[in-house]
Parts: C-alpha cells; structure tokens; sequence
C-alpha cells in the first residue's frame, strides 16, 4: 500500500512508526491503522474539500467559536480565505471535542493528538482485539439493546451537560467495543446553547439510536427520551447522573413555528452550501 500523502509527514515527524491498512473511508474522511512504537492506533485524515459532502454543513456550523477576528470576518463574508479557515476550524472541532468529551467521562476514543489535519486516536477493539464493528453491523438480543441503549442515552446526556450535541449520532457512529459502546466522528458537533436548530438535532440523535435498538426491544419505541433531557436541559436541571423515565408529556397545541422556520432556513443554507462546493472544486482545477 503506496502511504498517504498526509501520513508522510507524521512518519518523518516520528508521530507514526508505520501505516498497517486502510480502515474505512466515509464522506469526510478516511481512517487508517497505524503503528506508534507498541500501539496500533488510528489515525483519521480529513478529505479536501472539494472531495466532501457540503450538504447541510452551514446549520451544523451556526454558533462555533472562531479562534481570531480576522478570521470570523473572512467566514462571514464567505471569502476565499474565510472558507479555508472554515474548513480548518470543521477539523479543530472534532479534535477538540473528544478531548473535552474524553475529560467528562463520555465513551469516545481517546485523542492522542492532532498533527499536519490528521487526527491520531485510539483503535477501539472487540472482545478478540480486532477493530470493533460498527453498531449497526451488528445483532443484538433483546437484553443486550436495552442495556445498550441505556448506555448511548446516557453519553447523549453528558455531551448535553457539556453544551455539546453529537448531530449525527446513528448506529453507524457507534462501535461496539469490548466494553460496550463508543461514540465516533465528531466533525459536526453543535453548540446546545448557540445552534438554533440544536434542539431538533438532538432529538434526531436519540431517535437514530431508539429506532435502530427498538428492533430488538420493541419497548423501546415508546419512550420520549430525547424530549425529556432537552426539557431539563432548558430548564437548568440536567446532570450527568440525572435518572431519566423515557416519559414526556407533549403539548399537542404548540403551532410548529420552528419546523417553519427551519425549513426556510434549511433552503437558504443549501443554495449557499451549493455555491461554496462549486467554487471549492473550482480551488481544486
């Protein structure tokens, strides 16, 4: 296997000893095995621009922090600069949230640092010590997906507590490791506080998970897990241990004034994430 381009410098930099094999390649970014002394780790290299899905990327970035003035502006005015410097802030944002997941207990790989774009993180393994298999390429009995579903709602309410929201979580996001379930990719985390549509995210996140485990334990589609952390959230009563019931109680009169509103928003965004893809690739030529 020829090493990639973006390995390269983590070898001379002694980073990495060696890459073994490709993991898996998704949208966003491809993941290798990689050896560092007498660990197998992972190291996850961020695909171009022009390569990666733009569908839906501005609603995931409302309410991130910027490291620089100069830098917000160039974003706001969707310069050929702020876009760079957008697509570098997409990567910091992965790194940094494992690293803050990591310190409040959340179940995800551990970060081992974030060098040239490319992310170097734990290889979580199954109970035979090969790459753990995603949650969705698995069978579970009925026992085993309740207990993982307590498990994937709970580290849903301690990223809520950390003002955090997955926003993509399905059961392709988790893996199953020999400990139980973690939580992958991170690129499109959302501020709870300062995304407009992260409430509605949140809610998509927990019912991912709800349908895919409620195959096997139909009790599960019945419960309302999602509206009730966000209840508390709001409401300033949340906590990493806070006991959850599943149960909620809907207000059937409330006019669907933020289903509107996202709409509209969701149609601007994505004539604006279109224009973005093609002057990227036009970058690219």
């Amino acid at each position: 296997m020829k090493t990639p381009t973006a390995l390269m410098a983590l070898i001379e930099d002694g980073v990495i000893d060696a890459v073994l094999r490709p993991l898996k390649s998704g949208k966003e970014a491809a993941v290798y095995l990689v050896r560092s002394g007498d660990h197998v780790r992972c190291a996850k290299v961020y695909k171009d621009m022009a390569q990666r899905s733009f569908q839906q990327r501005v609603q995931y970035q409302e309410g991130r922090k910027v490291r620089g003035s100069r830098e917000a502006r160039a974003i706001g005015k969707a310069t050929r600069y702020g876009r760079r410097q957008q697509e570098a802030e997409w990567k910091n944002t992965e790194v940094d949230a494992l690293y803050q997941l990591r310190d409040a207990g959340v179940r995800v790989p551990e970060p081992h640092g974030f060098f040239h774009g490319v992310l170097v993180m734990e290889l979580v393994v199954d109970a035979d010590g090969a790459p753990a298999p995603r949650l969705g390429e698995v069978e579970l009995g009925p026992e085993q997906a309740r207990a993982f579903h307590g498990v994937l709602v709970r580290q849903v309410v301690r990223m809520l507590c950390c003002g955090l929201v997955h926003g993509d979580l399905s059961p392709y996001n988790v893996l199953v490791g020999a400990e139980g379930p973690v939580v992958i990719d991170f690129p499109q985390v959302v501020s709870a506080a300062g995304n407009n549509a992260a409430r509605r995210m949140l809610l998509r996140d927990v019912n991912n998970l709800t349908a895919w485990l409620g195959r096997s334990a139909p009790e599960l589609l019945d419960t309302w897990y999602g509206e009730e952390m966000w209840a508390l959230y709001e409401a300033g009563a949340l906590a990493p241990d806070t006991d959850l019931s599943g149960h909620f109680e809907h207000d059937e009169h409330e006019a669907d004034i933020e289903g509107v509103r996202d709409a509209i928003n969701e149609a601007r965004d994505e004539a604006l994430i279109r224009q973005q893809g093609r002057e990227a690739a036009e970058l690219e030529d």
